[in-house]
């Protein structure tokens, strides 16, 4: 009887190890799907912010989720709820398949299906179906598979990456910011309970479809975190107090032009890092929107923010809109080439400066002149005569910058912009005088990078958005003197209406035609640019710089901070004195090789004499002009009224009574002038 006992259990024993070595060669033979998971492409901020994402191949949203970046007391009710003992089986537990084969049959329909985290993450893996035994019995080998070759955190993993949460929602990170707005780092219990109860049935017990199915199945979640010791009975009561989201967030969308761009350079990386910052670009993205809309319907905006002391870039908006609207909100204008009106004339007058051709307190004449043929008018179409060059630059006039260009030559004016990073493109292929008033193609970018080297002392760096790229050239576009002046000039403008004057430097500019709009600006810390107009180029009437981009570049620098970094103080070598003390060269601007007004064949207003009183009597007004070179250019008080005469008399029409400055200009651009009194 021992003997047949003993054969018995030999038997037993060999059977079970038997069906143990089958059962662990058919576990070894499984065949897996493939473990890596596509996650949603993702731009993050300087400090690992979330400022864009991109769906993966097949529309879903699913954001890279790790074990450790997910709030614990979710961890502890999801498994509470879903597995009791997943740290314990090895991938199937029988108890809990036990227990629902028990109520099946008690029940006459399944009513758990005891389901492990590692056979619904078999499941999720192979999008298997859920009911049938066939498919239970797949996701149990692939389960027992699945823990031999991963560890429990890694298989955990894969649940918080595929579990679906509703709609084209997949992965715990994609739900916490599609529903809370929020990371999965903190959350709350009534925020943990809905999101352990979605998958299970992710479109029923949708939010924002279902409230009430939501809050049921979130309650018995709670209940049984309750049960489970996980939650306290009052944090539960707590907790089903708590609202049930019903509208689905949009995911980040911010900076989505640098993003596409970053993306388009490196289409193979999974995470893309920049160095803006997601809450200064959110607050500043609604005001360059705001910005655009009331300057018209059709016109975009583009921006620029960065940190002038290491070259990063903080925020970049490419345009007001990003789509196909009548802003054409999908081209970036941050890169487009535009012409940048009068924002280039800082740097000439530094270029003049540094050659010591001028000094801010210098003299000049802002009078008609004409260069080989070129003519320019000032803006207004008014001449102010003699003028200090601070105030020249202030008032943004444009025929002292074309004398000072003319005399230091336009292949040094674009050697000094290529030295500042400016990638200029000529419509002619040669510059002429034209470029010192933007005669040529530049984009925000680059006129960023211009303003942040007269910012930092004339020392050219480069603007970057990307970790590592920026920083300093090691080029020099200006002395530290001269950059200084110019910034001192600039601080002095007046601001917008309605906004405070605050001292910072910054110019505006208007392109010909009124295409494009600027305002670029510094304090002693950050540059900004601002530009607005419409893509495709076209006129809009009445934009002016000051009045479109200025006061949205102040708004920058408002939302910025409190208060601006100040400039800092004028190199020890500076020359800070005013006109009548500086060196006799310096007081007053001479062109080289220009004839001095004053010698014997200078133009002298014959008729009226300066001084004289003139009776009314007659519709006309009589002047002469006496030696100079003709044609002749007759101006009252600044205004051109004879223009281009060769006869040394003319007639005007008799202005109403007071005092009236007359000025007759030669040829060779040398002047006089008479002060007389009409009655």
């Amino acid at each position: 009887m021992r003997r047949i006992a003993l054969i018995v259990l030999g038997v037993a024993l060999f059977a079970g190890a038997a069906l143990r070595d089958a059962a662990d060669r058919w576990v070894a033979a499984t065949e897996l799907p493939p473990l890596a998971v596509e996650t949603s492409v993702e731009v993050i901020d300087r400090d690992g912010q979330l400022l864009r994402a991109y769906t993966v191949a097949d529309g879903r949203w699913r954001l890279a989720t790790s074990v450790d970046g997910v709030d614990a007391g979710y961890l502890r009710m999801l498994m509470a709820y879903e597995d009791g003992r997943f740290l314990r089986h090895a991938g199937v537990d029988p108890i809990a398949l036990g227990r629902a084969a028990v109520k099946a049959a008690w029940r006459g329909r399944i009513v758990s299906g005891g389901s492990t985290l590692t056979m619904q993450v078999a499941r999720l893996l192979e999008e298997g179906p859920t009911g049938s035994v066939a498919g239970k019995l797949r996701q149990m080998r692939v389960a027992l598979a699945l823990e031999r070759r991963l560890s429990k955190d890694e298989i955990l993993g894969l649940y918080l990456n595929l579990a679906p949460f509703g709609g084209n929602i997949e992965g715990l990170r994609a739900a916490t910011l599609a529903w809370f707005g929020k990371e999965p780092r903190r959350l709350t219990p009534a925020e943990a309970a809905l999101l352990v109860a979605l998958p299970q049935a992710p479109e029923a017990r949708r939010p924002d479809r279902d409230v009430a199915a939501s809050r049921a199945a979130r309650d018995r979640v709670l209940a049984r975190a309750v049960r489970a010791g996980v939650l306290t009975a009052e944090a539960a009561a707590a907790a089903r107090r708590d609202p049930v989201p019903t509208l689905r967030r949009p995911f980040p969308a911010l900076a989505p032009h640098l993003s596409d761009r970053v993306l388009a350079a490196a289409p193979g990386t999974a995470l893309h890092q920049l160095t803006l910052s997601a809450p200064l670009q959110a607050r500043l993205e609604p005001l360059a929107a705001r910005a655009a809309l009331q300057a018209g319907e059709q016109v975009s905006v583009a921006l620029i923010l960065a940190d002038h002391q290491t070259g990063e870039i903080l925020a970049q908006i490419g345009s007001a809109a990003y789509e196909a609207d009548r802003r054409a909100g999908f081209v970036d204008m941050t890169t487009a080439l535009r012409s940048p009106g009068s924002t280039l004339k800082p740097l000439v007058y530094g270029i003049a400066f540094d050659q010591g051709m001028a000094h801010p307190e210098t003299l000049i004449e802002d009078q008609p002149m004409s260069f080989g043929g070129y003519a320019p008018q000032n803006f207004d179409g008014v001449f102010r005569g003699t003028i200090r060059l601070r105030e020249a630059l202030q008032l943004s006039l444009n025929l002292p910058v074309v004398m000072l260009t003319d005399a230091f030559g336009t292949t040094r004016l674009m050697a000094h912009l290529r030295r500042a990073g400016v990638r200029a493109v000529l419509p002619g292929g040669q510059p002429g005088l034209a470029v010192a008033l933007g005669g040529l193609g530049v984009t925000l970018e680059d006129m960023a990078g211009l303003y942040a080297a007269l910012a930092r002392g004339g020392a050219a760096i480069r603007l970057s958005a990307l970790p590592g790229q920026a920083g300093p050239t090691g080029l020099r576009v200006l002395s530290p003197e001269a950059a200084w002046q110019v910034g001192d000039i600039l601080s002095d403008m007046p601001p917008p209406p309605g906004a405070a004057r605050t001292g910072l430097a910054y110019k505006t500019g208007t392109s010909y035609g009124h295409r494009d709009a600027w305002a670029l600006g510094f304090d002693g810390r950050y540059v900004a640019g601002v530009w607005l107009g419409r893509p495709d180029g076209t006129p809009v009437p009445g934009a002016f710089g000051g009045e479109l981009a200025a006061p949205l570049l102040f708004e920058v620098f408002a939302h910025l901070k409190g208060t601006l970094d100040p400039l800092p103080p004028p190199p020890p070598a500076t020359l800070i004195l005013p006109t009548a003390g500086l060196p006799q060269p310096l007081q007053r601007f001479r062109p080289p090789g220009a004839v001095l007004a004053g010698t014997t064949d200078a133009p002298q207003v014959a008729f009226p004499p300066d001084g004289a009183r003139i009776e009314g009597g007659g519709d006309m007004l009589a002047l002469k002009v006496r030696d100079g070179q003709p044609p002749f250019t007759w101006l009252a008080d600044g205004l051109p009224v004879v223009i281009g005469s060769h006869a040394r008399q003319a007639l005007i029409d008799l202005p109403g009574p007071g005092f009236i400055t007359l000025s007759v200009i030669d040829a060779a651009g040398r002047a006089a002038r008479s002060t007389v009194r009409l009655d």
